[in-house]
C-alpha cells in the first residue's frame, strides 16, 4: 500500500533568508515536499495607520524585490524554489492547498511576530486554511522563551532586562541547514517577482552620498559580515565610531538585513564569538550584541503591551497635550525647518530611504520636543521612508524619544546647535545635505541665524529665501551659539546617551492625547 506525499507551506514574510531559517529547516525534516512561498500582500501598500502615508514606500520597495530575487537564486541552488504571489497569504494559502489537496498538505510553517496587524494575518492563516500551522520565534538574539521573564513581568526598563538576560540566559546555535531542502511539488507555479513600475513607483537613483549603499538579500548581508569584522576590523571600534553621520562604515548598517530576516540575529553572534576568540575582544565587539538586546527588547515590549505600541498615550497611559500643525511637520519631513543638523538628516532619509543613529534620536526629539507634534507622524513617516523599518524597533524608538515609552527619563531633549556641533563640528555632514549652505565656514553652519547680514550676504544666504528661518528656536540653543564664536564646542552628557538599536532597528489645531 502506497503512501502518499506530503507537503509543507512555508510562509515566509520576515525571514527571507536560508541560513538559520527555522521554518524551511522544520518543513525539510517533515515533509516530502517543501513550498517556500512569499505573499506580496496588498494591505502593506495601503495607508499607515493613522495618517495614511503610503505604508511602502519607493526605497523599502527596492531593497524588497532586491531580497526576493535573491532569495530566489540561494533556494534555486539547493533545488527548491521561492514562490512569490501578490495577495493576502490567508487567501493564497487556502487556494495552494485547494490546488494541491487538502489531504496531500501536511502543514503551514510560519515564523511568528509580535504586532497587531502581522499576527491578525497568523490568525487568518489557522481559521481559513484548515490544516495544523506550526509557527516558530526566530526574529530575535534570545529566544522568548529563553529570556528570565514572563512576557507580561518583562521589566519596563532596558537595563533590568539586559542585566537579567545577559546573566541567566543563552543564545541558541544557529542552525545547519540542509545542502539540499526538499522540492517543491510538481505543478506548483512560483510566480514572478513584480517591478516596482508595477506598483506605481519609479525606482530610486543610487546617491553617492548615501550611507547605505548596498542592495537587499542575504548574500549582501553575509558579505557585509565579512567587511566589516573580517577584511577592515571595523568591529573593533565599533563603539567609538557608530555615531557617525558620513559614510558606510561608522557602523554596522545589520539593521536593513535584519529587518526583512536576510540576516539572522545568531548568526552576528556567532560571528562575534569567533571574533573575539581568533582576533580581539573588547567594549566594542560587545557593543554590536548590547545592541542587539536593544533590538530583542522592543519586540518584547510590543508582545507585551500590544496595540499601545501606537497609542499617542504611549506604553503607560502618559496623557499629554499634542499639536497637529501641517505646515510645522512638512517643513520637518522635507528638510525645510532652518534647523541645519535637523534638515540635514531629514533629506538624507529622503534621498537615500537611511539615517544614521544620532540623526533619528534627532529628529525624533526635534518633532516631540521642540514641535510638539503627534510622535505618530514621525513614526508613520519613517515607516513609510526606512530601507530598515522594523515595526518593534520604529515605534518603540519614537515612544522612547517621544518620552511616552520606556525611557526612565522621559522629559530627555535633545540641543540640536550642541549635538550638531559634537557631532558634525565643522559642519561638513551639513554641506553634503544643503548645498544653499556650502560657503558658510565651519561650525557656524549649524546656526546660519546667527550670522551678521554681511557674512550672510557674502555666504550668498538669504535667510527666508535661499534657506528658511528657523521654525523654532529653543532657548538653550543661545549659549552654544556663543560657545561656537569662540571656537569651542565642548562635548556634555549628551553625547555619552545610550543608543537604542537602530544599528539592528531606529497638522494649526491643539490636540489632546487620543488613541
Amino acid at each position: 500500500m502506497s503512501t502518499k506525499l506530503k507537503t509543507i507551506i512555508c510562509l515566509l514574510r520576515n525571514d527571507l533568508r536560508y541560513h538559520d531559517n527555522e521554518v524551511l529547516h522544520w518543513a525539510h525534516l517533515n515533509a516530502d515536499f517543501v513550498i517556500p512561498l512569499y505573499c506580496l500582500d496588498p494591505r502593506h501598500y495601503s495607508g499607515t495607520w493613522h495618517y495614511s502615508f503610503p505604508k511602502t514606500g519607493p526605497h523599502r520597495l527596492k531593497f524588497l524585490l532586491q531580497t526576493l530575487h535573491d532569495l530566489k537564486d540561494s533556494l534555486k541552488s539547493v533545488g527548491s524554489e521561492l514562490v512569490v504571489s501578490r495577495g493576502e497569504p490567508e487567501k493564497v494559502i487556502t487556494n495552494l492547498i485547494s490546488q494541491l489537496g487538502k489531504e496531500n498538505v501536511k502543514a503551514v510553517a510560519l515564523q511568528q511576530e509580535a504586532t497587531r496587524e502581522e499576527t491578525d494575518v497568523e490568525r487568518a492563516v489557522e481559521k481559513s486554511c484548515q490544516v495544523p500551522v506550526h509557527k516558530v520565534w526566530g526574529s530575535t538574539l534570545y529566544h522568548k522563551e529563553d529570556i528570565p521573564f514572563r512576557i507580561p513581568q518583562l521589566p519596563n526598563v532596558f537595563t533590568e532586562f539586559r542585566k537579567r538576560t545577559e546573566n541567566q540566559s543563552r543564545v541558541r546555535p544557529t542552525l545547519s541547514m540542509p545542502s539540499r531542502l526538499k522540492p517543491l511539488p510538481t505543478g506548483v507555479d512560483p510566480g514572478y517577482i513584480p517591478t516596482m513600475e508595477e506598483y506605481g513607483m519609479k525606482e530610486p537613483a543610487q546617491d553617492p552620498r548615501s550611507a547605505f549603499p548596498y542592495g537587499g538579500g542575504e548574500r549582501q548581508a553575509l558579505a557585509r559580515i565579512q567587511h566589516y569584522f573580517w577584511d577592515h576590523d571595523y568591529i573593533a571600534s565599533y563603539k567609538e565610531t557608530r555615531n557617525g553621520l558620513i559614510g558606510p562604515d561608522y557602523s554596522t548598517k545589520f539593521s536593513s538585513w535584519l529587518a526583512l530576516g536576510c540576516l539572522s540575529p545568531r548568526k552576528i553572534y556567532e560571528e562575534i564569538k569567533r571574533y573575539e576568540k581568533e582576533r580581539k575582544t573588547n567594549q566594542s565587539t560587545y557593543w554590536v550584541i548590547f545592541e542587539l538586546l536593544w533590538r530583542d527588547y522592543f519586540k518584547f515590549v510590543a508582545l507585551k503591551f500590544g496595540d499601545r505600541l501606537f497609542y499617542l498615550s504611549g506604553l503607560l497611559g502618559k496623557h499629554r497635550e499634542w499639536q497637529e500643525n501641517q505646515k510645522l511637520f512638512d517643513a520637518w519631513r522635507e528638510g525645510k525647518t532652518g534647523v541645519p543638523f535637523v534638515d540635514a538628516n531629514m533629506r538624507e532619509l529622503a534621498t537615500t530611504g537611511f539615517m544614521s543613529n544620532r540623526g533619528r534620536q534627532n529628529v525624533a526629539s526635534f518633532l516631540t520636543k521642540d514641535l510638539k507634534l503627534d510622535w505618530r507622524l514621525g513614526a508613520e513617516w519613517f515607516e513609510h521612508l526606512l530601507i530598515d523599518h522594523d515595526v518593534c524597533s520604529n515605534y518603540g524608538n519614537w515612544l522612547y524619544c517621544a518620552g511616552v515609552g520606556t525611557d526612565p527619563r522621559p522629559a530627555r531633549k535633545f540641543n540640536m546647535v550642541k549635538q550638531g556641533l559634537d557631532y558634525d563640528a565643522q559642519g561638513d555632514y551639513i554641506r553634503s545635505w544643503i548645498p544653499e549652505l556650502q560657503a558658510i565656514k565651519g561650525g557656524a553652519i549649524h546656526t546660519p541665524w546667527a550670522l551678521s547680514s554681511s557674512m550672510l550676504m557674502k555666504c550668498e544666504v538669504t535667510l527666508g529665501h535661499t534657506y528658511p528661518m528657523p521654525v523654532v528656536k529653543a532657548p538653550e540653543w543661545a549659549k552654544h551659539i556663543r560657545t561656537q564664536e569662540r571656537g569651542k564646542s565642548g562635548r556634555g552628557p549628551e553625547q555619552r546617551q545610550q543608543t537604542r538599536g537602530v544599528d539592528f532597528y531606529f497638522s494649526s489645531s491643539s490636540q489632546k492625547y487620543k488613541k
